[in-house]
């Protein structure tokens, strides 16, 4: 990897990513690295919102987060509470974002709620599935439109996860990379002249 090479960090939801998950594809196949988080069975968004700023401070250059389900939830809260998120985070790819203001999910994940609004401070690409048991079509959109991400229906699949049968999912991968190379653009552009 070079120095200019972003670090792509997957960040796994709550119960993490198993085996067949996109996201332990993309790890073996790309060589792209797992945030892990202390407990996957009870996650507190304080203790992971730390474990996402300490593996970002720590990282020598740019950051491309890959967030599903609660991590896109964690990566939102955090970047609402992480001036640092914009010089360090080049780009997020946010994958069926669960409605955890909803009373079921509540209670099942106290203390993700309320859903951070504000817009990311960094370029962002939501994907949800249009039958998404943990969170609906409509919600994902609302949530686009406040993060200020661009958003793709990606059809009936479920909670894009490992039961959706998405293997390495080469059409999620496309999108990252489209999307790596559009913050890319936008970085060059912003850099002052030599």
């Amino acid at each position: 990897m070079s120095p200019a090479s972003p670090r792509i960090l997957t960040l796994p939801g709550w119960q993490n990513s198993g085996p067949d998950h996109w996201q332990s594809h993309w790890e073996r196949q790309h060589g792209y690295e797992r945030l892990e988080q202390h407990d996957w069975q009870r996650p507190l968004r304080g203790d992971w919102s730390a474990r996402l700023q300490e593996t970002v401070l720590d990282s020598p250059g740019p950051v491309v987060l890959v967030a599903h389900s609660l991590a896109c939830i964690l990566v939102a809260w955090w970047a609402a509470h992480a001036p640092e998120a914009r010089n360090k985070v080049q780009a997020a790819l946010l994958v069926a974002p669960p409605d955890v203001e909803r009373p079921d999910l509540r209670q099942q994940l106290p203390g993700w709620a309320p859903i951070a609004r504000q817009p990311l401070p960094f370029p962002s690409l939501l994907l949800a599935s249009s039958n998404d048991a943990y969170g609906s079509s409509p919600h994902a959109q609302a949530l686009a439109r406040a993060w200020g991400a661009d958003f793709v229906n990606m059809g009936a699949r479920g909670h894009l996860n490992a039961d959706a049968g998405l293997g390495d999912w080469p059409q999620g991968l496309a999108l990252l990379h489209t999307l790596m190379a559009k913050a890319a653009k936008a970085q060059k552009n912003q850099l002052p002249p030599p």
